[in-house]
């Protein structure tokens, strides 16, 4: 039950964070609110990495560093551009794709054995997911190559995040580290890199006059749910429950979102909520 309240807490997190993201993209670059977000997360965090033991734990920090590059730094930054171009509904959406890509991945690379009601319903999620994505309900006009670069960064964040999660997964079974020790390490280990690659993003984010008080309190709430909060349920998820039975639990953002879609123009019909309660039915099986 600890895996499963941890994986609705992050849903709604995350759900409540990019909203304020794709709102905040209209002043600055995807990567800069990424770098925004994750230096103040991991101060948010700081005195965590005093509980770590660098030396005794490098193999498994090593690890979860990469996890932290991957997901994080990576597949972040992909999922706020995907957020700016196609909405927050349809860029959640895309993550129809991760339930079958965490249950395949846990059962090929760490011998994760599932039983069939599991695959049933991670099948039903993303059917279901995948159909909402299909309702033609959002009106915001995005030429034809924006739509597609939009799709391939929602598809590119979904890959890093379950690698990411994959690397997570083996870590917090393997080694005596907690959730929220793993947390901060990718968090610190995706600040750096994205610090090292964007210097100057950073810069001009500090110098930038367009974010007003408003939107640093925005920036400031959405960092504490969506990064702090959200990255550390997932680790809880992943500590408690295998990654395909985690992931179709966490993919159930898109029907959260349905509450803030119509902020955005994005309207919702009938087959959609018709969709997404049969998510919720796809979810039921696989847990029970």
């Amino acid at each position: 039950m600890i895996g499963f309240f941890a994986a609705i807490s992050a849903v709604f997190f995350w759900t409540f964070a990019c909203s304020i993201w794709r709102k905040e993209s209209a002043n600055l670059l995807p990567r800069q609110i990424n770098i925004y977000k994750n230096v103040l997360a991991s101060i948010f965090f700081l005195p965590v990495v005093f509980t770590i033991g660098w030396i005794s734990d490098i193999s498994s920090i090593l690890v979860l560093i990469i996890s932290g590059i991957i997901g994080i730094a990576l597949g972040d930054t992909l999922y706020i551009n995907s957020l700016k171009i196609i909405g927050t509904r349809k860029t959640l959406s895309f993550e129809a794709l991760t339930p079958i890509i965490a249950t395949t991945v846990g059962t090929i690379s760490i011998n994760e054995i599932y039983p069939q009601k599991v695959w049933i319903g991670a099948f039903i999620v993303s059917f279901c997911l995948f159909m909402i994505v299909r309702q033609n309900t959002f009106h915001q006009e995005n030429s034809r190559e924006n739509k597609i670069l939009g799709i391939l960064c929602a598809l590119g964040s979904v890959l890093c995040a379950v690698f990411a999660a994959l690397l997570s997964r083996i870590i917090l079974i393997s080694s005596a580290l907690t959730p929220l020790q793993t947390t901060e390490v990718r968090l610190l280990s995706a600040s750096i890199f994205l610090f090292l690659i964007f210097k100057n993003d950073f810069v001009d984010l500090l110098s930038n006059r367009s974010i007003n008080k408003e939107s640093h309190s925005s920036l400031v709430l959405s960092t504490f749910l969506g990064t702090n909060c959200g990255i550390l349920c997932q680790q809880i998820v992943f500590k408690f429950l295998p990654i395909g039975v985690g992931w179709t639990l966490l993919s159930l953002s898109p029907v959260f979102a349905i509450f803030i879609s119509q902020r955005e123009g994005d309207k919702i019909n009938t087959l959609t909520i018709i969709y997404s309660i049969l998510s919720f039915l796809g979810v039921s099986i696989a847990l029970i």
